[in-house]
């Protein structure tokens, strides 16, 4: 998305292959022999230097887009300038390939939790920021697993450089919204973790590395750990490591923490929400405090099918929305259908439209243990113990230069509060690894019945949380 800065407004214009900017040249650039132009910031340097025309600029068109992180090839056989950027705009390289391995991973960590009845909240981005520093001690078998069920690259570089990416645009300082992510890892003092390991982890996921004695002192390490989270969450997220997870055997914890809070872009008013009937199923409802936004001035995203409504609901900012697929039939059988070529069909047909919205406020917490779940979504070596009279047992020599590591749990808890200002949500995932142990008609959107709901970031389309709710009432 293209920005301002001191150039003022940038015009394009396809004509030479060239980009017009309608702005005063900058001043104070009398020793350079052209005139200095920024994106986002950064000097560009392009092949061939900026022209001055009269007041005008003259850049090289694709100097701009690849310095906004675009992709601009040339297809003689259609004479055409091909121009490729992320979905809502140009994003940092590799983004948009992390965006969708994270989105892939979301869908199928649902699928697997679908079979559970009531609500579901979590954050595949965390979950999967999670095993992916994880992942980058794998080796083997094991790293192949990881790769493919977070649906990430195998190739070192390109994934932890979009990683890297994805960390810089979801910490933004200035945001008119509270979004930010921390890493971190947390050692056994007298265990030698492997230098390659621990810079890697720094320099493309944040995680800095802490030294604790899980031998002599389980309970403090536990403490420390989950007060890191709490603070990490705005308190949000408390014991995140429950009790008897860590161990004397416990060598290296890390952990992954998402924290965000937003405003709506329009929000609803207070005096305008009723206590109304939510339909749980077929012969059973609950009262519950329904939001209702009507009238005139109520325009959304939004679109619909045979079989479901699709509503998105912006942050103020509009960097960040809510989108909530409500199933005019039943959720349950809707559900299994749910891919990500459906889902981003539906995101590509929402337009702005009237729309009378009905929304009930809920607040809920979750808590999973993922160890089963990720061994049926096909990483079981991970979790196998390593034994020279098992050769399919965890590889981790990546982290300490031996096989002596495997993962002893994976735990991940999650908060949600949705209310006439905006959305709260929270979310944390710890690994624990050890040695080897054990406009025509205005559209009704009237969500009084079970949804699915997902956060996400506009530009690269990345889900940060994603839930189901089946009952606002249950708390």
């Amino acid at each position: 998305m293209f920005k301002k800065s001191l150039l003022g407004v940038v015009s394009i214009s396809l004509l030479f292959g060239l980009v017009l900017i309608l702005a005063p040249v900058l001043t104070g650039q009398a020793e350079a022999e052209y005139p200095a132009v920024l994106v986002n910031e950064q000097l560009l340097q392009p092949d061939v230097p900026p022209v001055l025309v009269a007041d005008r600029v003259m850049v090289p068109l694709r100097a701009i887009f690849e310095a906004l992180g675009a992709q601009v090839t040339w297809d003689a056989h259609i004479n055409t300038v091909l121009i490729t950027t992320g979905a809502a705009g140009a994003i940092p390289g590799g983004v948009s390939a992390v965006a969708t391995a994270n989105n892939q991973f979301a869908l199928d960590f649902y699928a697997e939790l679908g079979s559970e009845t009531g609500n579901i909240f979590f954050s595949p981005h965390s979950i999967s920021t999670a095993l992916a520093m994880t992942g980058e001690g794998a080796r083997g078998q094991t790293a192949r697993e990881i790769w493919s069920v977070l649906h990430l690259p195998a190739d070192d570089q390109q994934r932890r450089s979009a990683m890297q990416a994805m960390v810089q645009l979801l910490n933004q300082p200035d945001a008119q919204y509270q979004l930010h992510t921390a890493n971190a890892l947390w050692a056994q003092k007298d265990y030698r973790l492997l230098e390659q390991y621990v810079n890697t982890v720094a320099q493309y996921y944040g995680g800095k590395v802490t030294a604790l004695d899980f031998v002599a002192a389980t309970e403090a390490s536990r403490q420390t750990i989950n007060h890191w989270v709490a603070a990490q969450t705005n308190e949000r997220i408390k014991d995140l490591i429950p009790p008897g997870v860590l161990c004397p055997l416990t060598r290296l914890v890390l952990t992954n923490a998402i924290y965000f809070k937003g405003d709506w872009l329009k929000p609803f008013e207070e005096d305008q929400t009723r206590e109304e009937y939510f339909q749980i199923s077929a012969s059973e409802q609950v009262k519950v405090p329904l939001m209702s936004a009507t009238g005139w001035g109520t325009k959304f995203n939004y679109t619909e099918t045979e079989t479901v409504q699709v509503l998105e609901m912006l942050y103020a900012g509009e960097d960040l929305s809510m989108l909530v697929l409500l199933p005019k039939q039943d959720l349950a059988t809707w559900e299994q259908t749910l891919t990500l070529d459906k889902l981003n069909n539906l995101k590509s047909e929402l337009r702005k439209q009237r729309v009378d919205v009905w929304l009930p406020k809920f607040t809920f917490d979750s808590q999973y243990t993922l160890n089963d779940h990720l061994k049926r979504l096909g990483m079981p070596t991970a979790f196998i113990v390593p034994d020279s009279n098992n050769p399919p047992g965890a590889d981790f020599s990546g982290i300490s230069g031996a096989r002596d590591l495997y993962i002893h749990a994976v735990v991940h808890k999650a908060f949600v509060n949705v209310d006439e200002k905006g959305t709260e949500a929270a979310a944390a995932t710890g690994v624990v690894v050890g040695v080897t142990a054990v406009e025509l008609a205005v559209p009704v959107f009237r969500a009084d019945r079970p949804f699915i709901f997902l956060i996400q970031e506009r530009a690269s389309g990345s889900i940060l949380f994603m839930g189901r709710v089946a009952n606002p009432d249950n708390i």
